[in-house]
Parts: C-alpha cells; structure tokens; sequence
C-alpha cells in the first residue's frame, strides 16, 4: 500500500515531489542514459524544494524554472544563505540540456556539482518548511 499522501498543493505535497526528484537524480546512470537528464532531475528537485517553502510562507510564484527568481521571492525573515545562491546554476539544466542543441555535452563532475547543489536546496527546504508549520 502506498504511503499517505500530503495534501495536493501543500508545502508536504510539493517536498515530496522534489524528494522523489532527488532520489531519481542520485540513482546510478543507465547505460545509454545522459548526464544532462540526472542534472534536469537535481534541477527539478530544487526548484518544488524552494516552491514548497515559498507555499508554506504563503508567497505566491509564478511558473518558472528560475531558481534564482525563486530565491527573489523569499521573505526577509527566511536566511538565504551562499550556498543556496550558488544553486542558481542549476537552472541551465531545466530547459536547454535536456533538449538535442549546440552545446558541450555535461559531465560527470558537472552531475555531480548540481546533485551536490540540489541536496544542499532539498535539506534546507526540508528545515524552513518544518519551522513554519
């Protein structure tokens, strides 16, 4: 039997999607299988991560793929701290790498920075939604 969801839309509902997107990032790459597409995965898990904090603050966002614009949008009173910042690299990964085009191909060692980066924006989302409840 599947474990209880949380409410659709609720801070809970969008941490588990960016957990389930964090889980798919670290699994071991298929053979045949891109970088580009565990990066779009580290991604995904960054952006719902910050998503949920914002819903538990009741900040409202528009649709994008940012994580910059998405840190833009905390209140003062939630620390956005360097390491978050840094995490704004990942937004290449949403759109243009995961389409065939005109760039280098990524790395391992470039997996393995915007899994690093989407741990560091899961965990810290995970406490700022467990402080505001």
């Amino acid at each position: 039997m599947p474990p209880e969801r949380a409410e659709p839309g609720s801070p809970a509902d969008w941490l588990a999607r960016a957990e389930s997107n964090l889980l798919l990032a670290q699994q071991p790459k298929p053979a045949g299988a891109l970088w580009e597409d565990l990066c779009f995965q580290s991604q995904q898990a960054a952006e719902k991560a910050l998503k949920a904090v914002l819903i538990a603050h009741g900040i409202p966002f528009r649709f994008t793929h940012s994580i910059e614009a998405l840190l833009d949008l905390m209140p003062a009173d939630v620390p956005v701290a360097a390491d978050l910042r840094a995490a704004a690299k990942l937004t290449d990964y949403a759109v243009m790498s995961r389409y065939p085009g005109d760039y280098p191909p990524v790395t391992e060692e470039e997996y393995r920075d915007a899994l690093r980066h989407a741990r560091t924006v899961v965990s810290w989302a995970r406490r700022m939604v467990q402080a505001s409840a």
